[in-house]
């Protein structure tokens, strides 16, 4: 009896689908480029990921190639160089995590105790206009305030007879440059949110306890941060997915040779096994075990912060 109510209530759903679809059918024809272009751009893709479990040829395509099965999972487990590269992105990520993800919530609990408007748009604006700049203009203005020979800071060390410094070319100075440098681009922009979460606080509260006798800081603590908490939550759930990923185009335009052995990370590893040493297939199952190992921190994470707290992405 159950499986036949299963079986009638299925072709009722299917129709019903269809009978709101043509109904509404301008709405789901607006929203169909949306789902080509991430059919096109982002699952069609996916089909290259047979490459991880193949030998890899040129002519052969994607399912042509000789199935090798988990072999280069083993080989790379078993490779000194991506244990290092593991390293490095995880030092990177969490030392950017530990500055870069804070930094636009202090931005934006400032900007909201501002009354003065015309200071704060014009803070806003300032903060905002780096993220709008390449990361190629912002790695030549490092390159051109810190450089050894026309950088402006050796040139006033010169200036002051004192030796020149090649600053990104120090393995100890690479790292806080990186998360410095993301910092300060992407500060403002980040903000944007917590700021539009603030104000949905209600203003009442705050008035409240002001004749209940609280100060800035009971207000920030008792008020401010509960309200936004789940923001800051499900931001922070997705920002441990990029754990295993940081900024590709940063890391490759301010890198050096002589600072390798901290700044290779998995992303650029594998550009350098798939387009130098001509290993598709070996930098194919690396990036795609990069993949699954975010899945898997992002399903944890989720996991453990519904369990124990109210914020949870699903």
């Amino acid at each position: 009896m159950d499986q036949t109510l299963k079986s009638t209530s299925q072709p009722r759903k299917r129709s019903k689908l269809l009978v709101r679809i043509t109904k509404h059918w301008p709405f789901y024809l607006f929203i169909l480029p949306a789902f080509v272009w991430y059919g096109i751009f982002s699952y069609y893709p996916m089909t290259g990921l047979a490459l991880a479990f193949q030998k890899y040829s040129l002519t052969g395509g994607y399912f042509n190639n000789q199935w090798v099965g988990l072999r280069y999972f083993n080989d790379f487990l078993r490779d000194p160089k991506f244990w290092q590269v593991v390293r490095n992105t995880l030092n990177i990520s969490v030392f950017r995590m530990m500055i870069c993800f804070p930094a636009p919530i202090v931005l934006a609990l400032m900007l909201n105790s501002v009354y003065n408007k015309a200071f704060k748009r014009t803070v806003q604006t300032i903060s905002y206009l780096p993220h709008f700049i390449s990361w190629v203009v912002v790695a030549a203005l490092i390159h051109r305030i810190f450089s050894p020979t026309v950088g402006l800071i050796n040139d006033i060390r010169y200036q002051m007879g004192l030796d020149t410094i090649y600053f990104l070319g120090i393995r100890e100075n690479w790292i806080p440059f990186m998360v410095l440098s993301d910092m300060w681009k992407g500060i403002g922009y980040g903000s944007i949110i917590y700021l539009a979460a603030l104000t949905g606080i209600d203003p009442t509260l705050y008035e409240a306890s002001s004749i209940d006798g609280a100060n800035g800081a009971q207000k920030l603590w008792h008020i401010t941060l509960p309200g936004i908490k789940h923001t800051v939550g499900i931001l922070f759930l997705l920002q441990i997915g990029s754990l295993f990923s940081v900024n590709f185009e940063q890391v490759l335009l301010l890198q050096q040779p002589s600072t390798i052995t901290v700044s290779e990370v998995i992303d650029t590893y594998v550009l350098r096994r798939a387009f130098q040493m001509n290993q598709m297939d070996y930098a194919t199952a690396l990036g795609m075990f990069r993949s699954v190992m975010a899945l898997l921190l992002v399903i944890s994470a989720n996991y453990a912060s519904k369990k124990f707290t109210e914020i949870s992405i699903w």
